[in-house]
């Protein structure tokens, strides 16, 4: 076999019996890594370690990886404005998400002949979200729609650490609501009490209080 050692250097070929004492005077495990090779080769290693830091290569690759999503909006050309809104607010939603957003403008009947209004109502959008988001392709008539993607600023990476940040924020302050209010009660049933012992260590007026000092 060709014997490769801990740092990558080149042993050279060898008895798998010297291979095996060499592995076993050095502490190290003996791993096959090419067994189609002619001849097979095989290098010095701890393998437990070497398991370890590949996991942890490949969760951190799966962490970085960027999967990109399309979202599509779909909208009429006079679109009324409390459902404007509502929309929007999904646009918004999908690009801080770091999520491409595909805005498709339906046209019926009449409508196919004035693309003006799917292309204001488009440029319109595009303003409102323009913090989080630009156009990544222009307007464009297809058939009886008018389409537009936006595309994020931020990376989906980015975005959902941005996303994590705010969900942390938001624990921390519900968490320091919380314990002001049980402050709050706690100070108030101590109030209580105190009123009460207050109460109990007054002496009641009986009947020789109310006779005449004469």
């Amino acid at each position: 076999m060709r014997l490769v050692g801990p740092n990558g250097e080149q042993v050279g070929i060898v008895r798998i019996e010297d291979a095996l004492r060499l592995a076993q005077e050095a502490d190290l495990d003996l791993v096959e890594v090419a067994a189609t090779a002619r001849p097979p080769v095989c290098k010095l290693m701890d393998f437990g370690k070497y398991k370890y830091e590949t996991a942890q290569k490949a969760r951190e690759s799966r962490r970085n990886q960027t999967n990109t999503v399309i979202k599509e909006m779909k909208l009429r050309p006079k679109i009324d404005p409390h459902d404007y809104e509502t929309k929007k607010g999904h646009v918004v939603r999908f690009l801080r998400a770091g999520d491409k957003v595909k805005i498709t403008i339906m046209f019926r009947g009449r409508e196919q002949s004035r693309p003006e209004l799917g292309f204001r109502l488009l440029q319109r959008l595009a303003e409102d979200v323009s913090e989080l988001g630009f156009v990544e392709s222009s307007p464009r008539q297809d058939g009886r729609n008018m389409i537009m993607v936006l595309g994020p600023h931020k990376k989906k990476s980015e975005a959902r650490v941005d996303v994590e940040a705010e969900k942390a924020k938001k624990q921390a302050e519900h968490e320091a609501e919380q314990e002001a209010e049980r402050l709050e009660r706690a100070e108030q049933l101590k109030q209580h009490e105190a009123e009460r012992a207050a109460g109990a260590t007054k002496k009641p007026k009986g009947p020789a209080d109310n006779l005449d000092p004469e």
